[in-house]
């Protein structure tokens, strides 16, 4: 059986969001998305790429020795051996995340793999994509986060955390400020002025190096 994935790029960089954030980590970036967000920071990995099969991949993972490892893309799970790659790396013995869109079921990811899940605003341009059959699937150590271009985006926001009933759920919930359209100490001020019981998060590895690949 083919178990080869089209990569885009494995690099070891310090994650720049989420729970893990500021941990020393080894990304795996897979090629493809479904969306086209309107913030997106990685239209360099739609396409292209290199075929990998997983041997190759544990390989490149292991040489950097970091005991994190992130699975993103683009969309990882459009690739199917996706879930394959998810479970070695969970055998191996690493920390594992996957970041996901929210578009496409996370039915079949690995349990002792950390499920950051986005959901999609309006102002992304995709939020008709949401699959909300997602959240039911989510468990302890995952994440659930939200991408805030302007003050409607976070209204629209605190509307969903309030019908999904997310506060009372198994996953953490994150605020992170569009990097070029929504300045982060706006948002800090609308959480704090709404009482929101959220972490707000910035993407330390812009700060950091700037919006560039492979960072």
């Amino acid at each position: 059986m083919d178990f080869t994935l089209r990569i885009t790029e494995i690099f070891h960089s310090l994650q720049g969001e989420g729970l893990a954030s500021g941990l020393p980590t080894v990304f795996v970036r897979l090629t493809g998305c479904p969306l086209r967000c309107h913030y997106c920071d990685s239209e360099y990995a739609f396409h292209g790429g290199q075929k990998y099969d997983l041997d190759a991949i544990i390989t490149e993972v292991d040489s950097y020795g970091a005991k994190e490892v992130c699975v993103t893309g683009g969309e990882p799970l459009a690739q199917p051996n996706c879930l394959v790659l998810l479970e070695r790396l969970c055998d191996c013995g690493y920390h594992v995340s996957l970041e996901t869109s929210g578009a496409m079921s996370i039915e079949g990811v690995d349990p002792r793999v950390s499920v950051v899940l986005d959901l999609k605003t309006p102002d992304s341009g995709e939020s008709t994509k949401n699959d909300y059959s997602n959240l039911a699937r989510l468990s302890q150590g995952d994440q659930i986060k939200f991408v805030i271009c302007s003050e409607a985006d976070f209204q629209w926001a605190r509307f969903k955390i309030d019908e999904l009933s997310l506060l009372s759920g198994p996953a953490e919930l994150l605020f992170s400020a569009s990097f070029t359209q929504l300045k982060p100490q706006q948002l800090a001020q609308w959480i704090i002025d709404a009482r929101l019981p959220v972490r707000m998060q910035l993407q330390m590895h812009k700060y950091l190096w700037g919006d560039v690949p492979g960072r």
